[in-house]
């Protein structure tokens, strides 16, 4: 398995190094390379939030590595970046929604949005 580091989808995402976008698709195609949950959340703050691009392309884009890669969480991590899409949620709290919905997970939270959108049928 090879652990993908989320510099290593991001320059496969926005090509702004060449040399290091090029070896980020080699290890992309490779079929060996993993997304953790974790790195797939640094991957869409840093879209948002230093680069500005819009909760929906993120999430079509971050979904498009999905198929790509392989993540142990697959079903989770596409159900959240869909919540994403269509909330003001932040990814994490996306993740937890997804949790909640596929597996059951019963969520303790404080967060308002969070326990409004979890309460949703």
């Amino acid at each position: 398995m090879l652990l993908l580091d989320a510099n290593v989808i991001l320059r496969y995402l926005l090509a702004d190094d060449a040399s290091m976008a090029d070896k980020a698709e080699e290890w992309i195609g490779s079929g060996l390379a993993h997304a953790t949950m974790e790195v797939l959340a640094e991957v869409v703050y840093v879209l948002q939030k230093v680069y500005g691009t819009e909760r929906r392309d993120i999430a079509e884009t971050v979904s498009g590595v999905l198929r790509q890669v392989q993540c142990t969480e697959n079903r989770i991590a596409e159900a959240a970046l869909a919540t994403y899409a269509e909330t003001k949620l932040d990814f994490v709290d996306c993740v937890l929604c997804a949790r909640h919905r596929i597996g059951g997970d019963e969520i303790a939270t404080f967060d308002k949005p969070l326990l409004k959108y979890l309460a949703r049928p």
